[in-house]
């Protein structure tokens, strides 16, 4: 089988070779209008055919290294080093992506996957996709060159074979890391199809923004990959590495979140371009930047340049991504300016209170955010190149930049939807904005009543609890904006219709599903930000606890029942049964363990969580007192942390929404009850 998938990747490699080269060929033939020996619409048709090709042999290889793990092949090196035995089924099936070798292999079974799926469709637009395919089989070739000679899956172990493998990284032995990296790796590969459109249009002076209609789907769909393997990272982090939080501005974090913060941007902006013909350039670079820092992020990973949690260990396969990374700057710089009159504005701002203008300052807003993440995470290595000692950037230094910027943009969710295009009049204003200025000041003024008053907090509170405040009172504005919406012009459809309001409401949003499924995500931002806000009551306390001790935080009295020692196969473990009591009444009993796995010689923490939309009660096992034998328990209160994953799956909702195709003869249906001199408002039909 080692053979087998070794000749399967040299399989691909020529045929990605193939598509680039023979592909390149046609398209340049097409382009002078030349006819060579062979036509080239038949060398065209010939590449795509390889590409979809490239993808059965990528699959074919990865299939043999999955074969390897649940087979025990301990000739191949990297599963030994990454399974063992006792592994359970679904942890040997992550193996594929447990490692630096198996994560390539999936970071090139994905873009085969993404390129099948593309030259399967290819009739969209025959000339465009071929330019697209041609750019992917580019990148393909890339990290096949990496898995046939820098970075090889299926070498040999050298010396005799081992009867048993050196297990999995414990850290991943748990079921959101059989999901995580998967979700994540298709939103990373997924932003290279949007890149081959974007850089394909600008090659060929595509006329037009049909790129963007056709690649729109594309991209949201690969946003909302990214955003689920971020938040399911989180969650991971959260529940296994047993600090009490869930986003440690770790390097890694921060590769996968700038790429996002540059996605977000570009979602948005598409629209001006879409809209008045505006920002052609700047979406353009928008996403050459965005597929760019998914390359960037690969590189941190990998490298070893970084230190972290998540990271490979120190690998010289960096050099390779430098100079990959140079490679895609170079083409995309220079087929910039070569085109660059291709992308010249058709309108220009008139206002600055105006749709516009908001998605304007929502860019800059996102990117001010993603450069501040950038150079955090670059700063150790530019400090060690010019100083010679590497000095590391803590959470504090994100927190005070970007929880302003995070506040900024809560506001700019709120105000940005209902604005007019190119300008919107005070009367407008005071229509739409009141109400929401009165929820803000309402909240602000009620939270301040109850307690949430900044400066009467301790110094180092102060930042949290103002966060929180603002948060809190934005959050209640911008819900109130987004309601208002829905609510006016489902009346409308309602006075017309004699529907109820919510199937009115239902109605509207089947009218522009991208509009009001964007208002929808918006809302699950909102709940995420209140669910952060929350961090500014958490509460923390540890406590050595023997048999029949109690400790007591916040409303919670957690009482030690007994604590033991188990085993299995795989793993040693040590645990406490604690009942937790609250008002004087049990709520539950909670099991904080702490595993030692005998493959790898490696502990790892798994937390006892009792979870409620008011707060979370986070228990960890923190190991045994050498001089008494006790177990030492750390226990931590997170207000509304539950509010984060629910915010998560709100904009999962929303996005599946604006996915789904408008239902044009129900707007036709409506717009026949409309009388003469009336009008449907522009929130109730209108595109976005």
């Amino acid at each position: 089988m080692p053979q087998f998938g070794s000749f399967a990747l040299l399989l691909a490699l020529a045929l990605s070779a193939y598509t680039l080269v023979v592909g390149g060929i046609a398209l340049r033939q097409l382009a002078v209008g030349s006819r060579g020996r062979v036509e080239p619409e038949r060398l065209s048709e010939t590449a795509r055919r390889a590409g979809i090709g490239t993808f059965i042999a990528v699959s074919c290889a990865a299939f043999a290294l999955v074969w390897a793990a649940f087979t025990n092949d301990y000739s191949v090196s990297y599963i030994l080093h990454h399974t063992n035995r006792a592994l359970p089924t679904a942890y040997k099936f992550s193996a594929l992506w447990s490692g630096q070798e198996g994560s390539l292999l999936l970071w090139a079974w994905l873009l085969a996957a993404y390129g099948f799926v593309l030259r399967v469709r290819h009739k969209v637009d025959i000339r465009l996709t071929a330019y697209a395919s041609t750019i992917l089989a580019g990148i393909q070739i890339f990290f096949l060159l990496l898995l046939n000679f820098a970075a090889p899956p299926f070498a040999l172990q050298p010396g005799p074979l081992q009867p048993d493998g050196f297990g999995l990284n414990p850290l991943l032995q748990y079921p959101e890391m059989v999901i995580h990296p998967p979700m994540l790796y298709l939103g990373y590969v997924g932003f290279s199809v949007p890149f081959a459109f974007a850089l394909g249009a600008l090659m060929m002076r595509y006329p037009g923004e049909k790129w963007i209609h056709i690649t729109r789907r594309w991209t949201m769909v690969t946003w909302l990959f990214l955003t689920c393997g971020i938040f399911l990272g989180a969650h991971w982090a959260y529940s296994v590495l047993g600090w009490g939080g869930y986003w440690g501005w770790d390097p890694v974090e921060n590769a996968s979140l700038m790429p996002w913060l540059t996605g977000t941007a570009f979602l948005h902006s598409v629209m001006m371009q879409e809209k008045r013909g505006m920002m052609k350039s700047w979406n353009v670079w928008l996403i050459f930047s965005t597929f760019m820092l998914t390359i960037l992020g690969t590189l941190l990973t990998r490298s070893g340049i970084v230190s972290s949690v998540h990271a490979f260990a120190q690998s010289s396969i960096g050099n390779w991504f430098y100079a990959f990374l140079v490679i895609i700057f170079a083409v995309c710089l220079f087929t910039y300016f070569r085109q660059r009159d291709h992308l010249k504005s058709e309108n220009k701002l008139e206002s600055l209170v105006s749709r516009e203008s908001s998605f304007l300052f929502n860019n800059l807003v996102l990117l001010a955010a993603c450069f501040t993440v950038l150079w955090g995470t670059l700063f150790p290595i530019l400090s060690e190149y010019v100083q010679g000692s590497k000095v590391t950037v803590g959470p504090p230094f994100y927190d005070r930049v970007n929880l302003p910027i995070g506040l900024f943009l809560l506001f700019l969710t709120g105000i940005g939807p209902v604005l007019a295009w190119r300008s919107t009049s005070l009367k407008s204003i005071r229509r739409n904005f009141i109400l929401p200025i009165v929820m803000v000041l309402g909240t602000a003024a009620v939270l301040m009543a109850l307690g949430v008053r900044p400066w009467a907090a301790d110094p180092d509170d102060v930042q949290a609890m103002f966060f929180s405040l603002t948060a809190f009172s934005l959050g209640a504005g911008v819900i109130t904006a987004i309601g208002a919406e829905f609510l006016r012009g489902a009346a409308v459809i309602r006075k017309h219709t004699g529907q109820n309001i919510f199937a009115a409401m239902l109605q509207l949003t089947r009218r522009n599903t991208r509009r009001y499924g964007g208002y929808i995500v918006h809302f699950g931002v909102v709940v995420i930000f209140i669910g952060i806000a929350g961090g500014a009551f958490n509460q923390s306390k540890e406590q050595e606890l023997g048999f029949r001790d109690s400790m007591q935080i916040g409303p919670y009295k957690l009482i030690c029942q007994s604590y033991t020692q188990d085993s299995n196969a795989n793993y040693d473990t040590e645990y406490a049964l604690l009942d937790v009591y609250k008002g004087g009444k049990k709520i539950t009993q909670l099991a904080p363990e702490r595993r030692f796995y005998h493959a790898s010689q490696q502990t790892s923490t798994i937390v006892a969580d009792h979870s409620t939309l008011e707060r979370d009660l986070y228990v960890i096992y923190e190991g045994k007192n050498p001089d008494t034998g006790q177990p030492i328990i750390k226990v931590f209160i997170n207000p509304l942390i539950n509010w984060i994953w629910i915010g998560v799956l709100v904009i999962i909702f929303g996005t599946f929404v604006a996915l789904v195709p408008n239902l044009s003869a129900a707007v036709a249906t409506s717009r026949s009850r409309v009388t003469a001199g009336e009008q449907v408002p522009q929130a109730a039909g209108s595109g976005r």
